[in-house]
């Protein structure tokens, strides 16, 4: 059963934001404009832009500034500017036509240098939600997205948790991904009825915070 779709990572995310049970988990996220870019970037030194409606890693943009330069990197080609301006319009041209949103980058754990983030896949069965997979996702080399898509390579959950952070962490890193997993299925249940499927994307970052990406309801 395929069930009900939901394309806008804008309007997960809101429904995810507005409960305080989970909405530490999702780094801040704000619809693309040049304020907001320009915002976020001052905060955090460090975001990641991406299409409202797409997925497989298709699209995804990681921005930086360290000191007067900005940096983007799309793919695997990295371009710098000594201005806001220079970086905003040649981002202009990278992002076509798209609505993007922004989201506060996360400095994940890494497994050999690589970075490593975990899907979690939960499906509805005769009334009843299952977890069907749990996995992490190490990224190629130089890349920062871990899409298998685009060259990521699968380990188990507890694999990638025992070697990006530690083998004293695995069981309570796979219960509180379990357990948040559960908390967004409801809150995504309510207001969307009718969902059907649900993959959750999730960082566990250098300090072992935990993060959630973004939740697709047609996961690959």
């Amino acid at each position: 059963m395929e069930g009900r779709q939901l394309a806008s990572k804008w309007l997960k995310t809101e429904a995810l934001l507005s409960d305080p049970r989970v909405a530490s988990y999702v780094p801040a996220t704000r619809m693309y404009n040049s304020s907001n870019l320009h915002q976020m970037l001052n905060k955090y030194g460090f975001v990641v832009i991406k299409p409202v409606v797409g997925g497989g890693g298709a699209g995804v943009i990681k921005v930086t500034k360290e000191g007067g330069t900005y940096r983007y990197t799309y793919m695997a080609r990295t371009r710098s500017f000594q201005s806001f301006d220079g970086l905003f319009k040649s981002l202009a041209q990278a992002k076509r036509k798209r609505s993007y949103l922004i989201q506060r980058g996360i400095r994940l754990a890494t497994v050999g240098g690589r970075p490593i983030d975990y899907r979690v896949k939960v499906v509805k069965t005769r009334g009843r939600w299952v977890f069907r997979s749990l996995v992490g996702r190490v990224a190629r080399r130089g890349l920062f997205v871990t899409n298998l898509c685009k060259g990521g390579y699968m380990v188990t959950a507890g694999e990638g948790i025992r070697r990006s952070l530690s083998g004293r962490s695995v069981r309570s890193k796979k219960t509180e991904m379990r357990r948040v997993s559960r908390i967004c299925t409801s809150i995504l249940e309510t207001k969307y009825p009718g969902i059907g499927q649900l993959g959750f994307d999730y960082g566990i970052d250098r300090s072992g915070k935990m993060w959630i990406f973004e939740v697709n309801t047609r996961p690959q």
